[in-house]
């Protein structure tokens, strides 16, 4: 950990939106030039890029889709542990395991993670670090992942096996009107009432105390369980899968099965769910509820993307009051678990919404209510409301927690807001992804000035932990190494402490073209995909030729 001399603080608060980060004189590249990735002067200056192209890359999705390849071209997962295949010449995959070997693509490094750590690698001879497998074995018992379904729940769901008896049963009470009204009573009153009646599945309501925990928001695409695990390292209290769609759940899908996985380590630890009918909702929260271990089930109101709000999902409920609390009784009812609710301020940046609802979702059942201080019209840009987060947690009911959060980057963000009081709680989101050790800077009340070999070193972690994830053959690697990317999508923002003239950093200043304090700290730097890959090939080996990687974002925004 490096301590060096830091710059003082920002007492003013003044940041206009989109201004440059005060870098120290001596760390400036010259007007007309840029660093390439070995620190060496260009001749087009990032920094002159004043207007940038923004929006998404609409097509990315099939540039970065790992391909799979024909699975006669595999080698079959048996033969390559040196098992028998009980399939015998039926089995789609190859058993011409000389074959195999002949074309299969070098070996990326000399030690498999899997083998150095857990003592076997279920990979084999698919492994894309094999040669490791002759070196001394590790004894570290392997975790057990938590919610890892197989394809039994798919199964069940194509044969009609589960039961949603509860979602039918609430559906019956919105019909004759005997709902019930949670209003003036705790969530833990509540769980002792059941406990004494209702001899529920694993009912953990009213168990948790969240008021002034940490806690890291559900982040599409990034916010997987490595980076999920990378958190709880640097102290984060509370995760949260990814956005889960409710009826690719109900649908059996693999990959929306696959992001309720949940590490041992995540000691508080939720599913978000998405959609727009609250009989779909219900039963997905039905099923997640009855099957998989959760502290508590989110529904997302604050998707601000136009695949969910123009299919009523995400921010869009925030124009429908009535589904709201059908959605949010529903879930109520049929979970055993806390039901918390993540929403914007509005849909209209002109027509706040939230301070009418904080009061109805305690009302409804809502143990949390986690408020971004802005409305889906302003998706990420202006700064966000905090004045208007402190009058909505006026608004909630003791019985109800409510978390804010918006443009929070250091641990004087996070702190200026809990001594204010203006929330129970603060939900870090592209903070953690810039800087994931801003839990550890909260808990510490001090700044962080990390060096790069820290950083490299973080993510060699992080691709440690995707190897346990994703696998060490080639479609796991690929996979690491694409997630990699994105979240490198996210670093490459953090300007090193010792660089600043005035701390924090804030969300929304844009880094002149700087030189770091080392080689390794300009490349991190670096807002170029080509020595993204670079440092990915420092911690993975070669990517292969022909692979390409394309951003979320044409640019990176720094409008807060």
């Amino acid at each position: 950990m490096t301590v060096s001399t830091l710059p003082e603080k920002d007492t003013n608060a003044s940041n206009p939106l989109g201004c440059d980060a005060p870098i120290k004189k001596e760390y400036l590249v010259p007007v007309g030039k840029e660093t390439n990735s070995s620190g060496t002067p260009e001749t087009t200056p990032a920094a002159a890029q004043s207007k940038r192209e923004g929006g998404q890359n609409q097509n990315r999705g099939a540039a970065n889709r790992v391909r799979k390849g024909k699975k006669a071209d595999k080698l079959c997962v048996r033969l390559s542990v040196g098992e028998e295949c009980p399939h015998g010449d039926s089995c789609p995959f190859s058993h011409d395991v000389d074959g195999y070997l002949a074309q299969k693509e070098p070996d990326l490094g000399p030690v498999c993670h899997l083998h150095a750590l857990f003592g076997y690698c279920k990979y084999g001879l698919r492994c894309r670090y094999a040669e490791g497998h002759k070196a001394q074995p590790g004894t570290e018992a392997e975790p057990q992942l938590i919610n890892a379904f197989g394809n039994d729940i798919q199964i069940r769901l194509r044969k009609k096996q589960i039961s949603f008896a509860r979602t039918a049963e609430i559906e019956e009470m919105f019909k004759t009107g005997a709902v019930p009204d949670y209003s003036g009573k705790s969530n833990s009153e509540e769980s002792e009432d059941e406990d004494a009646g209702d001899k529920r599945r694993r009912l953990t309501r009213g168990r948790i105390d969240y008021r002034g925990k940490t806690y890291l928001a559900p982040l599409t695409t990034v916010g997987n369980l490595p980076f999920r695990r990378i958190c709880k390292d640097y102290g984060v209290d509370i995760t949260c899968s990814e956005m889960a769609i409710a009826s690719s759940l109900l649908q059996g899908q693999a990959s929306e099965w696959a992001l309720v996985k949940r590490h041992p380590s995540e000691t508080i630890f939720g599913v978000q769910l998405a959609g727009s009918k609250a009989e779909v909702i219900g039963r997905a929260a039905e099923l997640v509820s009855a099957e998989c271990e959760v502290d508590f089930i989110d529904l997302n109101m604050g998707c601000p993307i136009d695949m969910a709000f123009n299919n009523g999902g995400g921010s869009a409920l925030l124009a429908n009051p009535k589904k709201i609390e059908r959605i949010v009784r529903t879930m109520r009812h049929v979970v055993d678990c806390d039901l918390t609710v993540k929403f914007r301020t509005g849909v209209k940046s002109t027509e706040n919404v939230a301070h009418a609802l904080v009061p109805q979702f305690a009302r409804w059942g809502a143990s949390v209510g986690t408020l971004h201080g802005r409305s889906r019209q302003q998706r990420y840009t202006k700064a966000a409301d905090w004045e208007y987060i402190g009058q909505c947690h006026a608004e909630a009911p003791q019985s109800m927690a409510l978390f804010g959060g918006g443009d929070v980057m250091s641990w004087e963000d996070y702190w200026a807001h809990m001594d204010r009081a203006v929330c129970d709680g603060v939900m870090v989101g592209r903070g953690a992804l810039i800087k994931p050790w801003i839990f550890q800077e909260i808990k510490e009340r001090r700044v962080w000035d990390i060096s790069a070999s820290e950083r490299l070193d973080m993510l060699r972690t992080f691709a440690n932990y995707g190897m346990e994830h994703w696998g060490t053959d080639s479609q796991g690697i690929s996979n690491v190494r694409r997630y990699l990317l994105e979240w490198q999508s996210f670093l490459h923002r953090y300007i090193p402490a010792g660089l600043l003239e005035v701390l924090p950093q804030k969300m929304n200043q844009r880094p002149p073209a700087y030189y770091g304090r080392s080689d390794l700290e300009t490349l991190l730097a670096s807002d170029k995909v080509n020595d993204w890959i670079k440092i990915s090939e420092m911690i993975l080996g070669p990517a292969p030729d022909d692979f390409v990687f394309v951003p979320k974002h044409k640019s990176n925004s720094y409008q807060g």
